[in-house]
């Protein structure tokens, strides 16, 4: 996810039996534009959600998702898969 009006992104990753996603990459400026375009190089969905990213910013690295963004969280996975499933396409590789 970013927020390219701030430049910044947050990376997620989940693992079958984690109990929820992780925070497996987060920056401003330079290093959000790393995570950005190396998710685009692997071909993993980039989404643009300013205060999402806000929040997701709060997150320690290597550390779940609090329970307060499950809703937010499972909406965009929801839809991502949505899309992932019209398409025939996969984000995740």
């Amino acid at each position: 996810m970013s927020d390219t009006s701030r430049g910044a992104a947050v990376a997620l990753s989940y693992e079958e039996g984690e109990k929820a996603p992780r925070v497996v990459a987060k920056g401003y400026g330079v290093t959000a534009e790393s995570i950005i375009a190396r998710a685009q190089e692997a071909g993993v969905y980039v989404h643009n959600s300013p205060a999402l990213v806000n929040l997701l910013m709060q997150v320690d690295m290597d550390s779940q998702i609090p329970p307060q963004l499950y809703l937010a969280v499972a909406q965009l996975l929801a839809w991502l898969h949505q899309i992932e499933h019209e398409t025939g396409q996969s984000s995740a590789k």
